[in-house]
This record gives structure tokens, C-alpha cells and sequence, in this order.
């Protein structure tokens, strides 16, 4: 079955650097678009970063842009998020996901029937 597992979440201070991973299996990951979301405490889920099936198309949130590098390896069904000067404000539940629309779609509506990971927590500070 369709499975989505992530992984790399962790304790950082502010300022530091964390990379989550997302292994796909079940399905042909490398003709989806794959993304990552973020959901902060008592907050809806917001597309953070979303990457084409060759990875050649990434769409960024305003807030990570320059921060945060989606990136994929298709022949390991992995797709990554390289998380560098981490802030407070980035805690929260990191989900991956896949889907067939173009990244820039996917990022920005947050469809409940995108095939789900089950999350990994990323808290920022103490």
C-alpha cells in the first residue's frame, strides 16, 4: 500500500539546522509531486515547500525562501527538506505528501486527499 514515511525531526536552538527525509512506497513516487507542510500548534497545515517529479520545478513559502531546500532522489523514492537558520516560529509538525498537480498547486491548496505521512515534530528553542 501507498506508504509515506518521514523522518529527521528533532530538538534544534534557534539558528541551527535540521534535514527530514520522506520515503515513499507503494507507488511510482517519481511521477508525483512531492511536498512538505508544516503545521504549527493550534494552526491549520500550510504548504511549505514543494518540488516537481524530475525536480526540476521547486515552489517555496515566502517565509523559508532562502532558508529551507526541497530536493528528491528518484532512484531511492526519497524526497528531502534541508532546514538551515532555523526560527521559534518553524516548530511545529512537518507531514510529506504527494500528489499530481505542478508544486506551486500543491503548495498552496492543502487537500485532504493528498496521500499523507504521518508526521515528524520539529521544535525550535529550548
Amino acid at each position: 500500500q501507498v506508504q509515506l514515511v518521514e523522518s529527521g525531526g528533532g530538538v534544534v536552538q534557534p539558528g541551527g539546522s535540521l534535514r527530514l527525509s520522506c520515503a515513499a512506497s507503494g507507488f511510482a513516487a517519481d511521477l508525483y509531486t512531492m511536498g512538505w507542510f508544516h503545521q504549527a500548534p493550534g494552526s491549520e497545515r500550510l504548504g511549505v515547500a514543494c518540488i516537481s517529479p524530475a525536480g526540476d520545478n521547486t515552489y517555496y513559502q515566502d517565509s523559508v525562501q532562502g532558508r529551507f531546500t526541497i530536493f528528491r532522489n528518484n532512484a531511492e523514492k526519497t524526497v528531502y527538506l534541508q532546514m538551515n537558520s532555523l526560527k521559534p516560529d518553524d516548530t511545529g509538525v512537518y507531514y510529506c505528501a504527494a500528489e499530481t498537480v505542478n508544486p506551486k498547486a500543491m503548495c498552496y491548496h492543502v487537500e485532504e486527499n493528498y496521500w499523507w505521512g504521518q508526521g515528524t515534530q520539529v521544535t525550535v528553542g529550548s
